[in-house]
């Protein structure tokens, strides 16, 4: 499994028009996408702005190229959202999920390799 990380901040004032646009349309459109497998929205006070931190999990790279094009690396980041945000990544991380204490199938202790 593959964790792709993008994080992005917003005004106080503008933080609830984000989070509705994320948990509204693009968290929805995800799920649509095969090999999509959920997507964590992490939120934080940062003095006058409000950081986000989106954690989207996807089955392999192949999964994730099927949401973010050609070049996997480059943040998707719609009209809507760049409206609202006062600086954000353009750029994405990809993880490989190598322990998920909640998968009840890998009781060896050993990293999924």
């Amino acid at each position: 499994m593959i964790a792709r990380t993008w994080r992005g901040e917003t005004t106080t004032e503008n933080a609830e028009a984000y989070y509705r646009h994320l948990t509204g349309r693009v968290i929805p459109s995800l799920g649509k996408i095969p090999g999509h497998h959920g997507a964590y929205v992490l939120q934080r006070q940062a003095d006058s702005r409000v950081e986000f931190v989106v954690i989207t999990f996807w089955e392999s790279m192949q999964a994730v190229r099927e949401f973010a094009g050609d070049n996997p690396d480059v943040a998707v980041v719609e009209p809507k959202a760049r409206a609202v945000l006062a600086e954000f990544d353009d750029f994405v991380r990809h993880y490989t999920v190598v322990h998920d204490s909640r998968d009840e199938t890998n009781k060896s202790g050993e990293p999924k390799l």
